[in-house]
């Protein structure tokens, strides 16, 4: 395995009157199995943005939307929708604090949505390990039912945005769960390239990932008995951190054991995100498809921190990486495995 990685600087003129030079290092990255480009200039992170100011609270937001909030506790059984008596009698999914329940507006055949709390805010340091493995039980019992319902649908995704600057349109925490006929396009790729790398070199990709990772030592943040936690080579987000489960290909494989594993990995992935400053964040997961268990692929999980949260503020993705597949990085993976490792 071979991280290949060209660093290049460049001089530019800073923002003061006297124009004086400044010279920043830029570093070119492929990721090692997709090829998948980034640039990461560190000193994009403390570039004025306007139109996000210091010191703006989110309280007063967080307080406008607790009442009518559609997931709170006292109005989510009157407010949402039912599953159909077919598919589930009850009509929902009930496990700890977690609700499940169809989404009102899927962009998916099989689309549920998932809360994680009755509490309408939580910063990112409250949040429990029962709570995600309340949730993520839930969900497998969800992508479970759909399985029997249809075998062509068998590939699941568990999705979490939080926040509006993240994608979400509700403050209340929540995640959505997917189930599809065909694989998104990344996942596509992820699918392909870890067989081609099997072929070619009849070892799993992601087990060799986390020794090579594990034996450099720069990425490497931590692990347990079923995850392995690195900061991605070639980040796709700012603050990325890969979980790679150790052997299980899909969500539906994943046992109560192991799904605690990598809830609590997660809690703490996201108290380190508290510390940085990160108050908004998209995870995902990367699954094959159920039923199937090849050699070659193993389950994995992204998580990016997005644009901190305010009433006004502007969005890290660029045409940079919206059109041309090239992702704009203001953060080393290196530092952020640096600044989590204490954690675990």
């Amino acid at each position: 395995m071979e991280f290949r990685k060209e660093v290049r600087s460049t001089e530019i003129l800073s923002p003061l009157i006297q124009f004086e030079s400044e010279v920043q290092s830029i570093e070119y990255r492929e990721d090692p199995l997709t090829g998948s480009q980034c640039r990461i200039n560190v000193a994009r992170a403390v570039r004025v943005r306007q139109v996000q100011q210091a010191g703006v609270e989110v309280r007063e937001v967080i307080e406008r939307t607790a009442s009518g909030c559609s997931f709170c506790p006292q109005n989510i059984s009157q407010r949402t929708p039912k599953f159909p008596p077919i598919l589930l009698p009850e009509g929902r999914i009930e496990r700890g604090e977690c609700l499940l329940f169809p989404n009102l507006y899927p962009f998916a055949e099989y689309h549920a949505v998932a809360t994680l709390t009755g509490r309408h805010f939580l910063e990112l340091d409250e949040f429990t390990t029962q709570m995600l493995v309340d949730n993520l039980m839930a969900s497998k019992d969800f992508i479970a039912l759909v399985q029997q319902k249809d075998e062509k649908a068998v590939y699941p995704m568990w999705i979490w945005n939080h926040l509006p600057s993240s994608g979400a349109s509700i403050i209340h925490p929540h995640v959505q769960i997917t189930v599809d006929r065909t694989p998104t396009p990344e996942l596509g790729k992820l699918i392909g390239k870890s067989e081609e790398y099997w072929r070619q070199r009849r070892m799993n990709y992601w087990q060799e990932l986390i020794e090579v990772e594990r034996g450099i030592g720069e990425r490497y943040v931590g692990e347990n008995d079923s995850v392995a936690v690195i900061a991605s080579f070639a980040p796709r987000g700012n603050n990325e951190v890969q979980v790679i489960f150790k052997g299980p290909v899909n969500l539906i494989d994943l046992d109560e054991r192991q799904i605690r594993d990598f809830s609590s990995v997660i809690v703490k992935i996201l108290y380190c995100y508290k510390g940085m400053g990160v108050n908004s964040f998209n995870l995902i997961t990367y699954s094959a498809p159920l039923m199937e268990r090849p050699d070659y692929f193993w389950m994995s999980a992204r998580i990016i921190s997005r644009p901190v949260f305010q009433p006004f503020y502007t969005s890290d993705a660029g045409f940079m990486e919206r059109f041309y597949d090239v992702w704009v990085i203001e953060t080393l993976p290196e530092e952020v495995a640096r600044e989590m490792r204490t954690t675990f």
